[in-house]
C-alpha cells in the first residue's frame, strides 16, 4: 500500500504545471508542503486538486476521516483504525459499497501531486524475513497524478486518502506481499478525474486505465526510510542501492 511519498516541487512549480491557483485556508501564507519522505502514519498535510475547486491547490491532511466523524477526534480516530491503515488509502473496488467512501465517490475526487512514492519488496528466502524499500517515479520526471478522495468532516475538518488497486506486473514483482499499487492518472485524465459529471462506470473506467507500468521507474533504496528517528526524510534517500538479496528485474 502506498504509505510514503515524495514531494520536493513547491507550490508555485506546482502551480504552473497543473494551471492551478494555492489556497492556504488556516495554513500559514507562503509555507510550503516539501517532504523528501512524507510519511503517512504522521498525517502530514499535502496539496490536493479538489472536484469541487478544480482550479486550486489547497492543503489537506493526509488519512481520510469519514464525513459523519469529528475532526476534533483525529488523533483517537487514527489510533483506532491503524490496523486498517488510518484511512491512508481506500480500495478502488469499494468505492461504490463503502459509507465511507460513497459519498466522495461522485463529488469529491482529488488529485495528489507528488514527485513519487515508495513501496516495500518483502524478501522471504533468509532466516529473517524483512523488506526493502523501492522508490517509484514517472521516467520523465514530470509529477506523478495519483488519485484520491477527500471528505469533509461533521466539523468542517477535510482529509484525504490515496485509491488503490490490484497490482499490475511490475508492482506485483516489487509489492509482493499486498499485490497493491496505487491508483495513478494518465495525465489525459487530469481533467477527466475532476469533472463533476462523471458516472460511476466513468470513475471506474479511469481507475482501470490508469497510468501503464511502462511509464514508471522503480529501484531500491536506503532501509533508513524505515527508521523511526528521521533519517528517511533526508534528499539523498533516493538514491539507489544494490541488495544481494533482491531476486527480480525491475
Amino acid at each position: 500500500m502506498c504509505y510514503g511519498t515524495r514531494v520536493v516541487r513547491n507550490a508555485e512549480q506546482l502551480e504552473l504545471y497543473y494551471n492551478v491557483n494555492r489556497l492556504y485556508g488556516d495554513m500559514e501564507p507562503d509555507k510550503e508542503l516539501i517532504y523528501n519522505h512524507a510519511h503517512g502514519f504522521v498525517h502530514p498535510n499535502m496539496w490536493i486538486i479538489p472536484q469541487e475547486k478544480p482550479g486550486n491547490l489547497i492543503p489537506v491532511k493526509w488519512g481520510l476521516i469519514p464525513h459523519y466523524k469529528l475532526g476534533a477526534d483525529a488523533a483517537e480516530y487514527y489510533k483506532e483504525t491503524i490496523r486498517f491503515g488510518s484511512g491512508l488509502n481506500a480500495k478502488s473496488e469499494k468505492l461504490f459499497d463503502s459509507k465511507n467512501y460513497k459519498k466522495s465517490a461522485l463529488t469529491r475526487r482529488c488529485i495528489i501531486p507528488v514527485d513519487g512514492f515508495y513501496e516495500p519488496h518483502r524478501i522471504e528466502n533468509v532466516k529473517k524475513p524483512f523488506s526493502i524499500p523501492f522508490y517509484f517515479h514517472r521516467k520523465n520526471d514530470d509529477p506523478v497524478n495519483l488519485a484520491g478522495i477527500y471528505a469533509v468532516t461533521a466539523d468542517k475538518m477535510v482529509t484525504f486518502t490515496i485509491l488503490t488497486k490490484a497490482a499490475t506486473p511490475l508492482f506485483a514483482k516489487i509489492h509482493n506481499k499486498k499485490f497493491r499499487r496505487p491508483v495513478i492518472l494518465n495525465d489525459e485524465d487530469i481533467d477527466v478525474w475532476l469533472d463533476a459529471t462523471l458516472t460511476e462506470e466513468d470513475v471506474q473506467n479511469v481507475i482501470d486505465d490508469d497510468m501503464p507500468d511502462a511509464e514508471l521507474n522503480a529501484y531500491p533504496i536506503s532501509k533508513d526510510l524505515y527508521k523511526r528517528n528521521g533519517e528517511g526524510d533526508r534528499s539523498n534517500i533516493i538514491e539507489q542501492i544494490a541488495y544481494e538479496e533482491i531476486e527480480i528485474d525491475y
